[in-house]
Parts: structure tokens; sequence; C-alpha cells
């Protein structure tokens, strides 16, 4: 059983920077990817980016590539998420995830943390 917690989360100007962390507990962190998901008002809940357990495969949504950049350190139990260049429409609740491959399907996950709101001003 893995336990995720986001942080990081925030108001922030258009054009900003923010940068999203998740802190796993409970199981061995590295024999899991982890993902980045979120979810605006009215929205469903979407994929935004996923790393492999080694870290060494990264994947992003067509609408954050170039801005985003997801990154982990085993050592730490910690994942991260880089966001620049930040638009209002990134305004969302940020979730992270874990399950023992990557995937960009919300229902392939098996653990999910209780999210961190981001909201970005025009």
């Amino acid at each position: 059983q893995v336990q995720l917690v986001e942080s990081g989360g925030g108001l922030v100007q258009a054009g900003g920077s923010l940068r999203l962390s998740c802190a796993a507990s409970g199981g061995s962190f590295s024999n899991y990817a982890m993902g980045w998901f979120r979810q605006a008002p009215g929205k469903e809940r979407e994929f935004v980016a996923v790393i492999s357990r080694g870290g060494g495969s990264t994947d992003y949504a067509d609408s954050v590539k170039g801005r985003f950049t997801i990154s982990r350190d085993n050592a730490k139990n910690m994942v991260y998420l880089q966001m620049n260049s930040l638009k209002p429409e990134d305004t969302a609740v940020y979730y992270c995830a874990a399950r023992p491959f990557t995937s960009s399907r919300r229902a392939d996950y098996n653990y999910w943390g209780q999210g961190t709101q981001v909201t970005v001003s025009s």
C-alpha cells in the first residue's frame, strides 16, 4: 500500500512557474511508475505526465509539452512536476498517482494522492 501526499500548489500569475512535489510512503517507491493528473472544475481528470520507475522514460500530454517537466528522486521517495509558462487553462487540482508500469490512462493507476490546487490568474 502506497500513500501519496502532494504539495506545492498555489496561486500564480499567467507566465509564472510552480513546482509540485509528491511524497510517497508505505511501499518500495522505485517499484512504481509515477504519474501526474489534473482535474479542472466540471471536467474529467486528465493525464499530465508520467515517469518510469528508474526515471529514464517520461511522457507528457500535448497540452503541457515543452512547459512541464516531471522528475523523481528515488532516494527521497519524491516525484516532482516543474510547471513553467503557466496558463489560466492549467488551473486545476493536481494529483500524483502510482502504478507498477507507465501509463497515461487514469483507470490504470492503483494509488492516488489527495491533490493540490493550482490556480493561474490572467
